[in-house]
């Protein structure tokens, strides 16, 4: 797992690559959601170089978006894959996470003056069936 880091608009974001697992790629972005809260706890998660979540993965991020929300901040889950999508509906955490497919929009999310284009799963579903068609 590599986790590169960016700034935008004072948001921290976080571009994931590889298998978010148990072991050492969890532990890097527990790191990396500690090390937030030390200066900006507001995060966007983004997932679209992620090949995998297991089940630790999973709860690494609900652990992440808890100890964020708790410093006053928050989390956005970036770019999901079909497969991210499923599990986070099958687990209802799709009803706690804000999930995006737009960074401008991910980040206009910690804004409360700001106009925020909200995720539509079933939009996403279609999208992705019609992408599989065309291969």
């Amino acid at each position: 797992m590599e986790i590169k880091e960016r700034q935008l608009e004072g948001i921290r974001v976080l571009d994931l690559k590889g298998s978010l697992v148990a072991g050492e790629p969890c532990q890097l972005l527990r790191e990396s959601a500690q090390a937030a809260l030390e200066t900006k706890p507001k995060v966007v998660l983004n997932l679209a170089e992620v090949d995998y979540i297991d089940s630790s993965g999973l709860g690494m991020l609900v652990s992440c978006f808890t100890t964020l929300d708790r410093a006053g901040g928050g989390l956005r889950i970036l770019n999901p894959s079909e497969r991210d999508m499923e599990l986070m509906v099958l687990t209802k955490l799709s009803t706690v996470f804000q999930v995006f497919d737009d960074e401008q929009d991910a980040v206009n999310s910690f804004f409360a003056e700001r106009e925020v284009k909200k995720f539509d799963i079933l939009n996403f579903v279609q999208e992705q069936r019609k992408l599989k068609e065309s291969k």
